[in-house]
C-alpha cells in the first residue's frame, strides 16, 4: 500500500505536466495555424488571442503546482526532481512574460485598429504589433522547447521511486551512524 501512496505524487507530477505541455504544442503548433488558414485574420486573431488567454492561465496554474509538487518531493528525498524546477521556472517566466507582460500592449493595439474600423494589419501599429507579437511569439518558442527538456527528463515511477529509497535508506545510515 505504501508503494501505492508513494506513487500518487509522482502520477500527479506527470499529469501536470502533460496537460501543460499538450495544450502548449497543441493551440500553439496546431490549433492557431489552423485557425489562420481557414478563417480571415480579424477572426482567426480573436480566437487565437482567447486561446493563448486560456493556455497563459494554464501555465501560470500548472507551473506554480509543478514548482511546490517538485519541491514537496524533493525534501521527501526524491532528488531526481530537483533538475526539473529550473525548466518548470523558465517556462513559467516565459509565460508570465510573452503572455502577462506583453500580450496587454498587443490587445491595446488590436483594439484601437477594431475602434478605428480597421485590422492590425492596416493600423498605423502595425509594426509595434509586429515587434511584440515577434517578441512574444520567441518566448513561446523558448517554453515550448522547456516544455520538450521537461517531459524528456521526466523521471519514470520506477526511477523517482528507487532514487526516493536511496535516499531515504541513506538518511537513515546517517541517523543510526
Amino acid at each position: 500500500m505504501s508503494s501505492q501512496v508513494s506513487a500518487v505524487p509522482h502520477r500527479v507530477f506527470r499529469l501536470l505536466t502533460v496537460v501543460w505541455v499538450g495544450s502548449l504544442l497543441t493551440i500553439g503548433y496546431a490549433v492557431a495555424p489552423v485557425l489562420f488558414t481557414a478563417l480571415d485574420r480579424m477572426s482567426a486573431g480573436a480566437v487565437a488571442a482567447q486561446l493563448f488567454r486560456i493556455e497563459g492561465w494554464l501555465g501560470v496554474v500548472c507551473g506554480v503546482l509543478l514548482l511546490v509538487l517538485a519541491n514537496v518531493l524533493i525534501r521527501r528525498g526524491y532528488d531526481t526532481y530537483r533538475r526539473l524546477r529550473g525548466l518548470i521556472a523558465g517556462m513559467l517566466v516565459c509565460v508570465l512574460l510573452g503572455y502577462f507582460a506583453l500580450q496587454p500592449f498587443m490587445n491595446a493595439i488590436r483594439m484601437a485598429a477594431l475602434e478605428a474600423g480597421t485590422d492590425v494589419a492596416h493600423s498605423p501599429d502595425a509594426m509595434r504589433f509586429g515587434v511584440l507579437h515577434g517578441v512574444s511569439s520567441l518566448f513561446y518558442l523558448i517554453e515550448s522547447l522547456l516544455a520538450i527538456a521537461l517531459v524528456w527528463k521526466l523521471p519514470s515511477e520506477a526511477t523517482a521511486t528507487l532514487a526516493g529509497q536511496r535516499s531515504q535508506e541513506a538518511a537513515g545510515k546517517r541517523v543510526a551512524g
